[in-house]
């Protein structure tokens, strides 16, 4: 009898013929996906601790360290004080910047997620109406340029303080929380505060630590807005130092070591690999931490809007 039952479990979870051929092309799919997605970072962390008369030669896909590993375009790349500099604006900005976008978002989320708010829907449509439509460069250019803002740290984080798309996710995940906890807190007496903080919040982690990562990215990778306000060099976030790096096609005096002629541009490409492997892996070790909240996050602002 057992064995019978065993049988036809076993013919009941049998994948059918077609069941098969797409699980195997899908298959292949995600990993030629995979392959063309790493392949760039593979390229580029190879490349950076390769021999550099060896790169400068070499032809083809770099898929190992050409002409032996050699890391001193790490140490070059440390010795110059705008890279380490750099470093240090772009963690004041990000730091700074996130806060502020965070504090922003969950205020404007929590107000326009209460169904009692005057108004509601006229609101939200005039913030949608901000993610199709915009003053553009000049105009907002001379509106930090009035504000007083030019070449300061409010320039780069507060008029991004808040991404209307970011505001409709968490707005979302606000919203699908039951109102009825909502009615118990004010009961107990509490403000709009301490909803906010101790019940909505804390409910809402998963979707507040994608926000975080959304955030935290694009001020790590800022570059522009930095091009266009800042005009002091010890201001400059680390993207835009990589950036003069990448234009210029050589490294800095600080980061050049006495070489002879022909050995100048080669070494110039390395360490141009080296400087964007600085400027990415730390970014890269935040993923590993919020990457369990990312797919829950996403998707609870996407249930209903």
């Amino acid at each position: 009898m057992i064995n019978t039952m065993s049988a036809k479990k076993k013919r009941k979870y049998r994948k059918s013929i077609p069941s098969i051929i797409f699980d195997t092309f899908n298959t292949i799919l995600m990993l030629f996906l995979i392959v063309i997605t790493l392949y760039p970072f593979w390229h580029v962390a190879m490349a950076s601790i390769s021999n550099p008369p060896s790169l400068i030669i070499h032809s083809g896909p770099v898929l190992h360290p050409i002409g032996g590993i050699e890391v001193g375009n790490y140490g070059l790349v440390f010795r110059n004080p705008m890279i380490s500099l750099g470093y240090l604006n772009t963690i004041k900005y990000l730091v700074v910047g996130t806060t502020i976008n965070m504090i922003m978002t969950m205020f404007c989320a929590y107000a326009l997620s209460r169904k009692q708010l005057m108004l509601r829907n006229f609101v939200m449509y005039l913030i949608i109406f901000t993610m199709y439509f915009s003053g553009g460069l000049i105009p907002s250019y001379l509106l930090v340029q009035n504000l007083g803002m030019t070449d300061t740290l409010w320039a780069l984080v507060l008029p991004g303080a808040i991404s209307t798309y970011n505001m409709i996710i968490m707005r979302t995940a606000f919203s699908s929380i039951p109102d009825s906890m909502e009615e118990s807190a004010k009961l107990d007496g509490a403000n709009d505060l301490t909803i906010l903080f101790r019940i909505i919040i804390p409910l809402s982690m998963p979707t507040i630590a994608v926000m975080i990562l959304f955030y935290g990215v694009g001020h790590w990778n800022s570059w522009f807005s930095a091009m266009i306000y800042l005009r002091t060099r010890a201001k400059f976030p680390l993207q835009l130092i990589l950036r003069e790096i990448l234009l210029a096609n050589t490294a800095s005096g600080e980061t050049m070591v006495d070489t002879a002629a022909g050995d100048k541009i080669p070494l110039a490409e390395t360490v141009k690999y080296a400087t964007i492997m600085v400027a990415t892996v730390p970014i890269l070790f935040i993923y590993p931490f919020l990457q369990r909240y990312f797919v829950k996050g996403i998707m609870i602002g996407a249930i209903k809007g």
